[in-house]
C-alpha cells in the first residue's frame, strides 16, 4: 500500500462523519450530530497534517478534501441549525442555511484556485461549520434569532476577502 492513500482515509472519515451528522439530525439526535461534525473537523485537521508530514500532498487529495468539507462543514451544519433552531423562521431560516452552505462551497472553490501563502481569504468552511456545530451543543440556551444572525454572518465571513492567518 502506498502512503499516498493514508491522508485520503482521514478525508473519507471526515465525509463519513458529515453523513452521520446529517442522519443524526434527521433522527433528531442533535447532540450526536454536533459531535459528528466536530469529529469531522478533527479528521480534516489530521488529513492535512499527515499529507504534509508524509510529503504526499496531491491535487486529488485537495479535491477530495473540498468535497468532504462541503458535506461535513457546509450541508451538515446547515441542516442541523435549520432543524434545531431556525425551522420556525420558515423561508428566512431556509434562505440563511442555503446562504451558509453556498457560501461555504464558494469559499472552497476559491481556495482551490487561488494560491496564498501564510493566510486564508475569509474564514475556512471547517472553522465556520465546526463553530456552528459547537454552538448547537448549547442551542437550548441560545435565542434562535441569535443563531439565525450567527449563521448568516458566518456565511459572509467565509466569502469575504479579508486575510485570516493560517495556524
Amino acid at each position: 500500500m502506498s502512503l499516498t492513500i493514508v491522508p485520503s482515509l482521514f478525508t473519507i472519515a471526515n465525509l463519513i462523519f458529515g453523513i452521520l451528522a446529517i442522519l443524526n439530525t434527521l433522527w433528531e439526535q442533535y447532540y450526536d450530530a454536533s459531535i459528528f461534525i466536530i469529529l469531522a473537523m478533527i479528521m480534516d485537521v489530521l488529513d492535512g497534517k499527515i499529507a504534509r508530514k508524509l510529503d504526499v500532498s496531491s491535487n486529488f487529495g485537495k479535491e477530495l478534501d473540498s468535497l468532504a468539507d462541503v458535506v461535513s462543514f457546509g450541508v451538515a451544519p446547515a441542516i442541523l441549525v435549520y432543524t434545531q433552531s431556525l425551522e420556525h423562521y420558515q423561508w428566512l431560516g431556509l434562505a440563511v442555511i442555503i446562504w451558509f452552505a453556498v457560501a461555504g462551497a464558494l469559499r472552497l472553490a476559491r481556495f482551490n484556485v487561488i494560491t496564498t501563502s501564510g493566510y486564508y481569504q475569509g474564514i475556512p468552511i471547517t472553522a465556520a461549520g465546526s463553530f456552528l456545530a459547537f454552538l448547537l451543543l448549547f442551542a437550548h440556551m441560545i435565542n434562535p434569532l441569535v443563531m439565525l444572525l450567527i449563521t448568516a454572518i458566518l456565511g459572509f465571513l467565509m466569502i469575504c476577502t479579508f486575510r485570516v492567518p493560517k495556524i
